[in-house]
């Protein structure tokens, strides 16, 4: 159960990467630029609560 916040997280991030994803579907650059940071936010996301302890 620690773990349900990750999975929160994540499929939360999955939809907002699907939607931006639609939005942006004419633009290949901005595609790229917007998953990429997409991507760094989940990084820097798990990063940091992977140092603290869960309650």
């Amino acid at each position: 159960m620690e773990n349900f916040g990750y999975y929160i997280f994540c499929l939360i991030a999955l939809v907002v990467a699907i939607l931006v994803f639609k939005k942006v579907a004419g633009c290949l650059l901005r595609t790229i630029i917007f998953i990429l940071i997409i991507g760094a936010l989940v990084a820097i996301y798990f990063m940091y609560f992977r140092g603290s302890s869960p309650l």
